[in-house]
């Protein structure tokens, strides 16, 4: 396979958001990365001395923030407009969320330093990684999840509602709502209860 298929008028970017193989090296998508590079750099100058202009920056950056969301900087998207957060939530700093395909983080959840939300994958066919072919799939995370300092979510991941991923985890596949969950690859450990108190 080529850098081209001749039977698919899509442009690169349709393919892109369509979930399908597609070539990242093309002008609107470097045009579209070009932009989250900007406003990125402009919301970690803005966020120490006025946070109502960051603010606005990260809006025009991001799908969607939800009121009251905090998402300290630095924080890396691949273009940020499949990137949505929801209300209350908070980031600490170092964010990475590679939003090639869509990241939805629902409401009220804790991301620790460091977090990187990896939505891209790569053919194992190394002709068509030599050809430079990629795609991705999405991640959720539901309303209240906690995710631990240093924690890896790979694409196609969903985490359930309430549930806690231990720091340095590896997230590869789903993890169901109300339990905790850690190592690498992770693993449930144990369910969640109400009035557990426990934070490691």
């Amino acid at each position: 396979m080529t850098s081209s298929m001749p039977s698919d008028h899509r442009t690169q970017r349709e393919r892109m958001l369509a979930g399908d193989l597609y070539i990242a090296d093309d002008p609107d998508l470097a045009a579209a990365s070009g932009r989250a590079l900007r406003l990125q750099a402009e919301y970690a100058q803005l966020y120490p001395h006025d946070q109502q202009a960051a603010r606005a920056v990260l809006a025009d950056l991001l799908g969607e923030v939800g009121e009251g969301a905090d998402i300290r900087p630095p924080l890396f998207v691949d273009y940020g407009e499949q990137l949505s957060v929801g209300a209350g939530t908070f980031v600490n700093f170092g964010l990475i969320a590679l939003d090639v395909a869509p990241i939805r983080i629902g409401r009220d959840c804790q991301l620790g330093p460091g977090v990187q939300l990896l939505t891209p994958t790569h053919p194992l066919d190394p002709e068509l990684r030599r050809a430079k072919w990629e795609a991705a799939e999405p991640i959720t995370l539901e309303d209240n999840v906690w995710l631990g300092g240093g924690v890896i979510v790979l694409a196609g991941v969903s985490i359930g509602e309430n549930s806690v991923i231990g720091a340095g985890a590896v997230v590869t596949r789903d993890i169901p709502a109300n339990v905790v969950a850690v190592g690498n690859p992770a693993r449930v450990v144990r369910t969640l209860m109400p009035g557990d108190s426990s934070g490691r």
